[in-house]
This record gives structure tokens, C-alpha cells and sequence, in this order.
């Protein structure tokens, strides 16, 4: 009972806000975890591809893969095709997140809390001599990652320091941390190969990709991270 009013309460809260979408599809997706994934927006519409509800929770609340904790075992392996549009062209990610928080209540009965705890983590940094990014203008926002026999490909546009933390939490194993004190947005590729796939596959490790090529780096610490807690989520009915 707990559970379901604390739905309920996202979705009138959504509401109230004007924070829904106008129109949403939910479908399974049939491609696997090895394919191209991830999020679009810009211009009012969310475009998710190939994407698992913790991804889309990893959006949704800004965090990290290592700041997800409990929820349903198919959390990390199902995967979906979520399209949504907002009833005006809206540019702002943060309104886009926000009704995709509201999504995920109705269409997934996601509840959560949250909680902080001390852990070591990496936090982002400026290198010595500085960022090799590009800077973008404001426009449609989204990254895409490809995972295949050449190693790891990131390439992201319209996307902030804090955006970048999280998809490299995804390849890591410990939270990261934006510390570079970079503001705006920025276009970038970054491509490493997993330690795993060395040296029988040639490329460099994740943590000099991220120096090279894009001149930041990663330092390991201890420090308060907040993590979200899944209480409930259900699998969604298509449509």
C-alpha cells in the first residue's frame, strides 16, 4: 500500500508540474547488451534506445551506475525502446528528466529513496594541461555507446562534466565524481579497449583515454556519495 501511494504521489506531482509527457511508447527491445544504446533528447522528445531501466534510472536521477542499489533482477539485463514526446519543444534536459521520472512511476511503478554513504570513488579532474573538448552550443543532447571487437566507443554530444562522470561510471568500478570545475557543454568521442581485452586487443586503458584524448583524469578518493535505493519497479506493459 506504501508503495503504491508513493506512485501515485510521483505521478500527481508530475502533474501538478506540467512534468509528463503528452505521449510515451514502452517496447522491449530485441537487440542485446552488445549493440548501440542510449539516450536522445532535444526539441521536447526522449528517444531511448536499447536501453535497461537502470540506465533510464541513471538518467533520470543523474547518477552512476554504483549509486543504484536493490531492485528486481532484471534490472541490468532487460532491455527497451522508450520514445516520448512533450507537448511543447522543450530544450531543457532537466525539464526532460523530470517527466522521465514520471514515466518510470507510472509505466514501471518505479519507487525509490534515497540515501548518502561514505565510499571511495573517482573523481574527474582537469589534467596538467588542460581540456581537449570541444565546446558546444546548446542544441539536441545524447550519447551513444558502442562495445565491440575494437574496444569501447563513446561519443557524446551537447553533454556536461557531470553527464560524462556517469558514463564512465558505467565502465568502472567505483561511483565518479565530477570535480573538474568545467562549466557548459561539449561534443566529444573517447575509445579505449577493457583491461580485460588487453594486450590481446591494441589500445589504451580508459584511464589514459580519458587523458589523452580528452585532458582530463581520474583520481580515486574517499568522499559522500548518494545512492538510490529501488523499493519496487515492475516490468511495463507495451504499447
Amino acid at each position: 500500500m506504501i508503495i503504491g501511494i508513493a506512485t501515485l504521489l510521483l505521478s500527481i506531482v508530475g502533474a501538478v508540474l506540467g512534468q509528463t509527457f503528452e505521449v510515451a511508447s514502452v517496447k522491449f527491445s530485441s537487440l542485446d547488451a552488445n549493440s548501440t544504446s542510449g539516450i536522445k533528447t532535444g526539441h521536447g522528445r526522449l528517444d531511448a534506445h536499447n536501453v535497461t531501466l537502470k540506465r533510464c534510472i541513471m538518467g533520470a536521477y543523474a547518477v552512476g551506475p554504483h549509486q543504484i542499489s536493490g531492485g528486481p533482477d532484471w534490472l541490468d539485463f532487460d532491455r527497451f525502446d522508450i520514445l516520448a514526446k512533450a507537448d511543447q519543444p522543450v530544450d531543457d534536459d532537466g525539464a526532460l528528466m523530470a517527466m522521465l521520472r514520471t514515466l518510470l512511476g507510472e509505466r514501471f511503478k518505479l519507487a525509490i529513496r534515497r540515501e548518502t554513504r561514505p565510499t571511495t570513488a573517482f573523481v574527474l579532474q582537469v589534467a596538467k594541461n588542460g581540456p581537449k573538448m570541444e565546446k558546444a552550443a546548446p542544441g539536441e543532447s545524447g550519447t551513444n555507446t558502442t562495445n565491440n571487437n575494437t574496444g569501447v566507443t563513446v561519443d557524446a554530444h551537447h553533454t556536461n562534466m557531470d553527464a560524462l562522470a556517469r558514463v564512465l561510471a558505467r565502465s568502472l568500478d567505483l561511483p565518479v565524481v565530477n570535480g573538474t570545475g568545467l562549466d557548459g557543454i561539449f561534443n566529444f568521442k573517447l575509445h579505449w579497449v577493457p583491461d580485460n581485452a588487453r594486450p590481446a586487443m591494441e589500445g589504451v586503458s580508459i584511464f589514459t583515454a580519458v587523458q589523452e584524448q580528452l585532458g582530463l583524469r581520474l583520481r580515486s578518493e574517499k568522499t559522500l556519495v548518494e545512492v538510490l535505493v529501488i523499493e519496487h519497479a515492475e516490468r511495463p506493459t507495451e504499447n
